[in-house]
């Protein structure tokens, strides 16, 4: 079955429509997503290395989790969901931490206009990375990385093979809200 996901306009307010998440990419629709970054004290960051079989930048690494709020769902509820979804963690809402929501616009082919408003997080990873489990349909890899190994690396965007481009005000504003937590 088709995921339905809502309509935003190019400010990011709900137009009231919906349509199939295929549509919205087909068609560039701006549509809501959520990015949710897990960090431990001692400044070590989950990345997840995106599934080879993505329509999107297969293999490149990106935020340790992330994915599409249905139509109709909170963003708390999508963020929950997703967290369990792709690394098996279950984790309360009063732990996510909101640091912003960042509009992309990204083409990636012709019949492919992502146009996403990122809805993002902070969370404390609590428990040990072994018992974390990723969703081989959607995750290639989980890895911790030092975020001063991170920020050299997206800082400018110096490793461009390597990770999804966000852009580097995101990247700069996701590194400064984890640091400052440390």
């Amino acid at each position: 079955m088709e995921e339905y996901v809502d309509i935003l306009d190019e400010q990011g307010k709900h137009t009231g429509k919906t349509a199939p998440k295929s549509e919205a990419h087909r068609k560039g629709l701006f549509h809501p997503t959520v990015h949710v970054w897990l960090y431990q004290g001692n400044g070590m960051v989950l990345m997840q290395q995106r599934g080879h079989l993505k329509d999107t930048h297969p293999l490149l690494w990106d935020v340790s989790v992330a994915g599409h709020i249905h139509a109709g769902e909170t963003v708390g509820s999508a963020a929950l969901r997703e967290v369990e979804e792709e690394i098996g963690l279950r984790i309360a809402e009063s732990k996510l931490e909101k640091i912003g929501v960042f509009k992309e616009v990204q083409q990636h082919r012709k019949d492919l206009l992502d146009c996403e408003f990122h809805h993002t997080f902070l969370c404390a990873l609590e428990v040990p990375f072994s018992s974390l489990k990723k969703q081989d349909s959607e995750v290639e890899a989980l890895s911790m990385v030092p975020l001063t190994l991170l920020a050299e690396e997206v800082w400018g965007l110096a490793r461009p093979q390597k990770y999804v481009p966000h852009g580097t005000a995101y990247y700069q504003t996701v590194i400064k809200a984890i640091q400052a937590r440390l």
